[in-house]
């Protein structure tokens, strides 16, 4: 590990049940790490969504039942913040050189040789799902499996293209505006939770709402650039060589995305698991969906819910091939509704 001069360590009433949060220092500036978790485990990373981190896009995975013997018995986890995302960010200045995707993801690898991992599980949602799927492709050796949450792969389409600079525009003018906010929660969440006239907003988007008030405008602008600038992965899928695991809501507007994917994928090492009246953040909407996949995901890998005397969650994780019940409807939850799962073929 780095010595003590290359972080800061911010204590914070919000960042509950152990978390540290630390500002790692790498070449391309400095980058939030929420810590949570014994770091003698194995290391599981998260990536955030546009102006999201880790308390609006994660907490309501990690919090849900069921997800403490499972993610948290396993695993240390490592939520990664864009730059300027982390609860309390200032505003970062403008004479600060802007970040590309390939930017982003080696900084990614520099948080890693910070705390001495040299091979992590990822799990990312959305533009965060293309930033650790670009570290996988190219950091190959460094990545054992990802879970990825509504994925970008290819280039912004041009309608996605002109979504994004209209929401550029309403950042540099208006910044964390009341439109704005409307844009991003339909890129976050189902109509079924946004309300209507009639129908109030549900909790999680009230909560993301007002975690959506604390951003500041010139960081997300930033991550924006960044994701609308990025170059198509297509043709780079398949030098994956790690096992992947995709969630995608029906009502998410990357649905399609996720499906092209999934398609591109290597079929013996991946799964895609489709989630009903739900919309991109997976991880938020219906958490409880993901919990069994996951499971049977990480079955894998020789991680399992419980203890059990034959096996040690301390253990490295090595990689093996895929059990066919990875892939069959009945492991992923077909039975348990609101689940329909979806396995693409070559």
């Amino acid at each position: 590990m780095a010595d003590s001069s290359d972080s800061v360590s911010i204590d914070m009433e919000s960042v509950c049940l152990g978390t540290k949060e630390q500002l790692i220092k790498t070449r391309l500036g400095p980058v939030s790490v929420a810590v949570f978790g014994d770091q003698d485990k194995p290391a599981l990373i998260t990536y955030p969504d546009l102006a999201l981190n880790h308390m609006s896009c994660f907490q309501g995975l990690f919090f849900s039942p069921g997800a403490m013997s499972l993610l948290l018995h396993n695993f240390c986890i490592y939520h990664i913040s864009p730059p300027g995302h982390e609860l309390g960010a200032e505003a970062i200045t403008p004479s600060a050189p802007l970040l590309s995707v390939d930017d982003l993801s080696d900084q990614i690898a520099e948080v890693l040789d910070y705390f001495g991992l040299k091979s992590v599980m990822c799990m990312g949602v959305t533009a965060g799902a293309y930033i650790l799927t670009l570290f996988a492709i190219k950091h190959r050796h460094r990545v054992i499996g990802l879970i990825l949450v509504s994925p970008l792969c290819k280039a912004p389409s041009w309608t996605e293209w002109l979504y994004n600079k209209a929401m550029s525009n309403l950042l540099y003018y208006y910044g964390m505006c009341g439109v704005l906010k409307e844009l991003l929660l339909q890129r976050y969440f189902s109509k079924e939770v946004r309300g209507s006239a009639n129908v109030a907003e549900s909790d999680i988007v009230q909560a993301c709402r007002r975690l959506l008030d604390e951003r500041q405008s010139p960081n997300v602008s930033r991550f924006l650039g960044a994701i609308n600038g990025r170059p198509d992965l297509t043709e780079r899928l398949k030098k994956l060589q790690c096992r992947s695991l995709i969630f995608i809501g029906e009502n998410s507007p990357f649905h399609s995305e996720a499906l092209h994917m999934t398609s591109k994928l290597d079929q013996r090492y991946s799964a895609l698991v489709e989630v009903q009246a739900c919309g991109s953040m997976v991880t938020e909407e219906q958490p409880q969906a993901m919990l069994i996949p996951i499971e049977y995901f990480l079955m894998g890998y020789g991680l399992y819910r419980q203890p059990q005397p034959s096996v040690s969650p301390r253990s490295p994780l090595s990689p093996s091939f895929i059990s066919p019940e990875l892939l069959s409807p009945e492991s992923m939850g077909l039975k348990l509704k609101p689940i329909k799962t979806r396995i693409s073929q070559v």
